[in-house]
Parts: structure tokens; C-alpha cells; sequence
């Protein structure tokens, strides 16, 4: 008996219910494994439908529309091949996470999901339920029935069984029973969203699979921005005997990529043999599928050189971005960005995302649909196709100083974006001439201070709005992580947007990356990077700066880090800073400590208005996808008090 089987998996750009658009990439990803010689594909998880549609799992069309495509176009493609791929499937008055099995043109049955991901991002508890483990039903199809549950299939004396996505981040995974039943493959069809050093995870259990369980491992994810919030990195692995001995480059900007690899399933076996901890338990005969299969004759294969992941936090950040704003831009059908450039970190940002969206476009894609849908002649260069998508516009008031002008429109002449400079200072006028017509009386920055700086920050949105809508672009609001969890924005001023890229990273990584992007490809950066961060909506006698209204954003990042992620009391938080800014009076501290929950507290409302944003890891604000509370609380004044007065009990009252 040949035990050499040719493996593959496929990254899926797939799009909630866009039917033909997730059919037509699964069916060539399909041609290109066949092309290649692959016996066993393994697509990712809920592929047909999109694993983003949300609460239209809930629609009974969506299920019944995914399984009419199995079997009218997924299931003629899968001839002389083994072929899992993921979708809905309704039974007995309940939604399951499926994968089915098809096997030259049959179905062989459908695997449910064991553990279903509730946490984070994710809220598949919400529309599905968890299959049982141990437990096989039939269900009906087209006449036919079909086994369904936690099955293993035998295909002439192969076995393979399954872990779907979360089922193998669980203690207790399914690869535990389905090692003990001596299985020879697992895959693992996922939709495994994108967060910062997590494919190192990733990898880790795969190749742990791989020598734990005795068996090869595919694994096979999404790709790209699917729904709009979440990013996949398209990571695909294969691993035997411990070893990974295939992968693919993460966050690549086409419909499906591939990754194939041969793999001698006998010396698996061999090492099951030797190992004397191994305690084999027999399946139950209902779990164990024999599906009559003849696969080809392939030889084992050659090692691979395995292509590089992405070089550090900051190369990865702006791949992932990219990425996920070329889809964005692509998959709402607009044709480029506009920016309100302030030459600041945040806008400068969200700018140097796009030119490197830009950059690997033209680097990668030269040929992509997208590309030449938004040009109608091929561009020469990357400055000449950022003319044609991107817009930034300068806009100036009273109090915006030559720095900041010059910052910005160097920036944008180094990416090759179209720049202008709008004076809103007239509108600003007649905006406080306005409310000091109905106060009867002057407006002055000591009794208005607020006021007057969010009129200028508003007046900024109607300009900006009117051009992206001129060319149907897509608004990019510039508000950072740092800034949304104390409210330091303005509603309908900088918040304005169809979408907030880097709503989801904080403002000490941005700064950092903006300085590693000056010294690898922008100098014009350094023209950003020399200025202090400021709103610059007071008079320059003011010397505003961000961290004097708030406070040093390192602290803030870490009191956010302690307060809301490792869900810390004010009280609890204290002693923590205190050893680590020991040169800071207690009343420094505390005043830290108070202002930044006073702020977090009150402006949740902000937070849930924000324009949807990215999620880049696992320290994301966004109430819509991660971090819930609620817009009304007591906003820690019990808390704050007693850690006040826990202090002056010790140093004496405060000022």
C-alpha cells in the first residue's frame, strides 16, 4: 500500500454571501491543486458563505444556498481528489459549523465543530451550537442521507480526521481522541483573525500537533478583510513527524493561495510504534467513515525552503493593513482614500498605510482586476497610481502653525498623493460669531476653551467629506487607540470617516513605527517624527501638546493595559506604577490614575460611534468586536475615592 500522499492547503479571500465570488475562488484554488498534483485539500473554515455574515447564519436561505453550491459546483470539481470545505449546515432545529468531506465526486459526510470560538471577536455561540463530542447523526440531502458529527473517514486504509479552528486552541482537543484512533492526517480548515506574533502560536501547535499526534497536519485559513473589521493573514502550514515542511507568505493580495507538500505517512506510523506512552482506543464503528478512494502514486517529497514570515512587529503591522485596506477599498466598490492631513502621527499614519497598500499592489498584483478597474492605463509608478487614489487636504485655522504645514505636504509629496491646502478659518469665524450671537456675548479661550476647539476640529469634516464624496473615496478617520479610550477626539470633527484604520493600535506604536518607516523607505517622515504630538487647535502661545491634556502617552498605554485588558481596580493599579515611575509623588500617580478612568468611563458613547477600525491584536477597544462597557456607569468615583483615600492616609491630603 502507497503511504506517500500529496497534501495541500488553500488561503480563501472569501466575502460574507457573495456566492459567486467565494464559489469562483474556492473552484480555482481546486484547479490550481489539481494542476500541482494534490490528493488532499483542505479549504478553510465556513469558505462558502463567508465566515463573517453574522446574524444572517440565522436566515435558513444562507445554509440551504451553501449546500445547493456543494453539490451543483464543489462537488463535480472534487474528481480525483479528497476536498474539505467549510459551511453551515442545518439540523434538527439548529445551525453546526460543518466541514464536509467530498471524495471523487462524493459526498463522504460532514464533521461539526466541538468547540465554538465565543470569545473576542468572535461570537459563534450566537449562531451555532456546539457538536457533542462522540456523537453521530444522519441528515438528509436531496434524498440521501449523510453522516454527520465527530467523524473520522478511512479512506482505503488512510485516515483522516478533523479539528475545526478553535478546537485545536482548546485544552482537550479533538486531536487527542482522533491520535488514540490512530489517525494518519489532520486538517485543520480555520478562520484564525490576525493579530500581531500570533502566527508564531499558530505554528507552534501545528508542528506540536504534527509530533503529539503522530500524524501530518494541514492547516488552512482565511484571507484578508472579510467583513470589514477582522483581518486573516492567509497563514497555511503543513507539518510531519514535527516538522513544518510547508507555508505560504502571509497577507498576499490575490483570491487564494496555495501551499502543497508530500508527505510519507509511514513513518508516522513507524514512530506511533515506537512510542511506548501511546495507548491506541478504537473508535467507535458509527465515527469510522469508509470511503473508497484510490489516490495516485506520490512519491515523498523534497524538503522546502520555507518562505520568511514577515521581519518584526512593524513589517507585519503594515502588511496586515495594506491588505485590509486594499479589501476594504475594493469591497465597497470605492476607488481610493481621502485623508485630512494634519502632519501629525495619526493622519501621517494612515497615509503612509495607503502608500504601502500602494507600494506591494504594483510589487505583487501588477495585474490585479482592482488595479486596473481604478486605472484605466497601467501606472508607471507608485507615485503616479497614488495620485489616482489618494487625496489629502491641509487644513488650516488661526491656530495651525508653518511646522505641521510643511510636515504635511512633504509627506504627500513623497508618496506621490494629490495634496491641497483648505483654509477653514472663515468658517470658524462665522461659527463663533455664531454661538456668541445666541451667548450674547464674546467667546474667550478661559470660559471656552472646549468650545472653540472642537469648532475648529469640526469644520474640518465638511471639506474632507465633500472630496471624498467628489471621488468616491473612502474617508479615513485618524483617531488612534490612545485617544479612544480617554475621548481625546472630537465627535464629527477628526472622527469623521467611513473607516478608522488605526483606531485598533495605540499611539507609542504608531510613533515608533512612523520612526522605523523614516529610516527604511520615507525620509520625508522626518519631518513628522521631529514634532511634538498636538491638536493645534489652541493659540501658539498655548504650547498645546497631547500629553499635557492627558498625560504621558507610555503611562496611558500602560494603565490601559492593566485597567481594561488585566481588568485591574484603580487600587490594585497603584502600587504597579509606582514601581515603575518611582520618581513620580503619589500625587502625580494618582492624578494619572483618576484622570485616565474619569475619562475611559465617559466616553464609551464615543467609542461605539467610532467608524469601524481594524483589529490589529489583542488590546483592541472597539465595543463592536472586543472590548464591551457600558455607556452609562458610575464612572469609578467610589473606586477613585477610596484609593484617595487609602494615599492621604499614608502621604497626607492632596491639593
Amino acid at each position: 500500500m502507497n503511504l506517500c500522499v500529496h497534501l495541500g492547503a488553500a488561503a480563501i479571500n472569501s466575502t460574507p454571501k457573495d456566492w459567486e465570488g467565494n464559489c469562483r475562488t474556492l473552484l480555482s484554488s481546486i484547479e490550481q491543486a489539481k494542476a500541482r498534483g494534490v490528493e488532499i485539500l483542505c479549504l478553510p473554515e465556513l469558505a462558502m458563505t463567508g465566515y463573517g455574515c453574522e446574524d444572517e447564519f440565522h436566515a435558513p436561505y444562507v445554509a440551504s444556498w451553501a449546500l445547493d453550491l456543494l453539490f451543483d459546483e464543489l462537488l463535480p470539481a472534487s474528481l480525483g481528489m479528497a476536498i474539505t470545505v467549510g459551511l453551515p449546515l442545518a439540523h434538527e432545529g439548529a445551525t453546526y459549523n460543518c466541514t464536509a468531506l467530498l471524495v471523487n465526486g462524493e459526498l463522504a459526510g460532514f464533521v461539526a465543530k466541538q468547540n465554538l470560538a465565543g470569545d473576542g471577536i468572535h461570537y459563534e455561540p450566537r449562531f451555532f451550537k456546539a457538536w457533542p463530542k462522540g456523537r453521530v447523526a444522519s441528515v438528509e440531502c436531496r434524498g440521501k442521507h449523510y453522516p454527520l458529527g465527530d467523524l473520522i473517514f478511512d479512506l482505503d486504509g488512510i485516515r483522516v480526521g478533523l479539528e475545526i479552528c478553535e478546537d485545536a486552541w482548546v485544552a482537550g482537543r479533538p486531536g487527542v481522541d482522533l491520535a488514540a484512533a490512530a489517525v494518519d492526517i489532520i486538517l485543520n480548515p480555520s478562520a484564525s483573525h490576525f493579530a500581531l506574533q500570533k502566527a508564531q502560536t499558530r505554528e507552534r501547535f501545528v508542528q506540536e500537533g504534527s509530533r503529539a499526534f503522530h500524524c501530518a497536519y494541514v492547516y488552512a485559513n482565511l484571507l484578508g478583510n472579510e467583513a470589514g473589521r477582522a483581518i486573516y493573514d492567509g497563514d497555511c502550514l503543513i507539518a510531519t513527524e514535527g516538522e513544518l515542511i510547508a507555508r505560504n507568505r502571509m497577507f498576499l493580495m490575490q483570491p487564494c493561495s496555495l501551499i502543497d507538500a508530500r508527505v510519507d505517512l509511514q513513518a508516522n506510523r513507524v514512530r506511533r510504534l515506537r512510542q511506548a506512552s501511546y495507548r491506541p482506543e478504537p473508535a467507535h464503528p458509527l465515527r469510522m467513515i469508509s470511503v473508497p478512494w484510490r489516490p495516485g502514486s506520490a512519491a515523498p517529497g523534497k524538503a522546502q525552503d520555507l518562505p520568511p514570515r514577515p521581519d518584526g512587529r512593524f513589517e507585519e503591522f503594515e502588511l496586515a493593513m495594506g491588505l485590509a485596506l486594499f479589501d476594504y477599498m475594493r469591497k465597497s466598490s470605492t476607488k481610493g482614500f481621502a485623508i485630512s492631513l494634519s502632519g501629525g502621527a495619526d493622519s501621517s499614519a494612515c497615509l503612509m498605510l495607503v502608500y504601502r497598500m500602494a507600494c506591494r499592489l504594483l510589487e505583487e498584483q501588477p495585474d490585479h482586476p482592482t488595479l486596473k478597474w481604478l486605472c484605466p492605463e497601467p501606472p508607471a509608478s507608485v507615485e503616479e497610481l497614488m495620485q489616482r487614489i489618494c487625496i489629502c487636504a491641509y487644513q488650516s485655522s488661526a491656530n495651525s502653525g508653518p511646522a505641521t504645514l510643511e510636515a504635511a505636504q512633504r509627506l504627500a509629496e513623497g508618496c506621490g498623493a494629490r495634496f491641497v491646502h483648505l483654509d477653514v478659518t472663515p468658517m470658524v469665524t462665522h461659527l463663533e460669531e455664531m454661538l456668541a450671537s445666541v451667548l450674547q456675548r464674546e467667546l474667550t479661550w478661559e470660559q471656552d476653551d472646549l468650545a472653540r476647539q472642537n469648532i475648529q476640529a469640526r469644520s474640518r469634516a465638511p471639506g474632507i467629506w465633500a472630496l471624498a464624496n467628489a471621488y468616491n473615496f473612502l474617508l479615513l478617520s485618524t483617531s488612534n487607540r490612545s485617544e479612544a479610550a480617554v475621548g481625546y477626539c472630537t465627535m464629527d470633527g477628526d472622527t469623521a470617516g467611513s473607516l478608522s484604520p488605526i483606531a485598533g493600535i495605540d499611539k507609542v506604536f504608531l510613533r515608533e513605527w512612523l520612526r522605523w518607516a523614516e529610516q527604511r523607505y520615507m525620509p520625508a517622515l522626518n519631518f513628522v517624527n521631529q514634532l511634538a504630538p498636538t491638536a493645534e487647535l489652541r493659540p501658539a502661545a498655548a504650547a498645546q501638546t497631547d500629553e499635557a491634556d492627558l498625560m504621558p502617552y507610555p503611562v496611558l498605554n500602560r494603565i490601559q493595559k492593566l485597567a481594561v485588558i488585566q481588568k485591574k481596580a484603580p487600587s490594585e493599579l497603584y502600587p504597579l506604577l509606582e514601581e515603575e515611575y518611582p520618581d513620580q509623588t503619589p500625587q502625580t500617580l494618582y492624578g494619572w490614575i483618576e484622570r485616565y478612568f474619569q475619562l475611559w468611563s465617559r466616553n464609551q458613547w464615543k467609542r461605539e460611534r467610532y467608524a469601524p477600525s481594524f483589529h490589529v491584536d489583542d488590546e483592541n477597544l472597539d465595543p463592536r468586536s472586543w472590548c464591551r462597557y457600558p455607556i452609562l456607569s458610575g464612572n469609578y468615583r467610589a473606586e477613585l475615592k477610596r484609593l484617595r483615600e487609602e494615599l492621604e492616609a499614608t502621604h497626607g491630603a492632596f491639593s
